[in-house]
């Protein structure tokens, strides 16, 4: 997603023309095919923690992390976000009984380790540093309540909730913006669209397709580590696609992230 993003921003498109067509385009698809696949609904109480998780987990955590990039470093930030399979370990343990294993225990300061190596270090203000970890707490609920939902729900009907909650947030958020004479840049030719649209179909439609599928057969914890891979796709994405160099610190780094996440998907799973 960021490369995408970053190819958006710079067409003239603001955050706000990002996400609401990224989630109203994702909803839209993933409504069709729920439907076309006659996918079962779900009950009221599942609908209303689906929409909570959409409309106030998903976008807050969004907002958060964009917010804390205007007073803190790309890199510092991304650091702080990727604190959550720490905090997902600890909320799993309490609210779902999962109790983390040798190799997690090991395996998450071993990619934390690599993270910062990946991504670098960075500076911010206190501001910064408080909105990013308070993203990486926001999306640590998420992922924790959505593990509850999804032992119960379909992931595809479940990402359509999801997505269709937080378009309706980010639609309301961006009336309220242009009501009060703020600007919303919503893309306005191809150089703009094309990423905003690929945003929607492969960072979101696919990506919380995905997850959600990890959390119903993986759990939490393990989802979360794994997840941890996504940061290391990004730099080599930016490498292979935007041309940016890899140190050989950052593909150090990269492996051991991905050995990391390797080994602790390999650990036996408990009976």
């Amino acid at each position: 997603m960021p490369i995408f993003a970053r190819q958006a921003y710079a067409a003239g498109v603001d955050l706000y023309g990002i996400l609401l067509p990224r989630f109203a385009l994702a909803a839209v698809l993933l409504t069709a095919i729920a439907l076309v696949r006659g996918s079962k609904m779900p009950p009221g109480r599942h609908v209303v923690v689906l929409a909570l998780l959409g409309g106030v987990g998903y976008v807050g955590q969004s907002l958060l992390y964009y917010t804390a990039l205007h007073h803190a470093s790309a890199g510092l930030v991304a650091l702080l976000l990727y604190a959550y399979p720490f905090i997902v370990v600890v909320l799993a343990a309490v609210f779902l009984h999962e109790r983390p294993g040798l190799r997690q225990i090991v395996a998450l300061p071993i990619a934390a380790a690599g993270l910062v190596l990946t991504i670098g270090g960075g500076s911010g203000s206190p501001l910064g540093i408080v909105l990013g970890l308070a993203s990486a707490l926001v999306y640590s609920v998420y992922i924790v309540g959505g593990t509850r939902v999804m032992r119960q729900v379909d992931p595809l009907v479940a990402s359509s909730f999801v997505c269709a909650a937080a378009a309706t947030s980010m639609g309301a958020i961006a009336l309220a913006r242009v009501l009060s004479g703020l600007p919303v840049a919503v893309p306005h030719d191809a150089a703009g669209a094309i990423p905003v649209v690929l945003i929607a179909l492969v960072s979101t439609v696919l990506a919380i397709t995905a997850f959600l599928v990890g959390l119903k057969w993986l759990g939490a914890s393990l989802t979360s580590v794994l997840s941890t891979l996504e940061p290391v796709v990004s730099v080599m994405l930016g490498a292979v696609v935007l041309h940016e160099a890899v140190s050989g610190l950052q593909a150090l780094g990269g492996t051991v992230v991905i050995a990391a996440a390797i080994w602790r998907a390999l650990e036996p799973r408990k009976k």
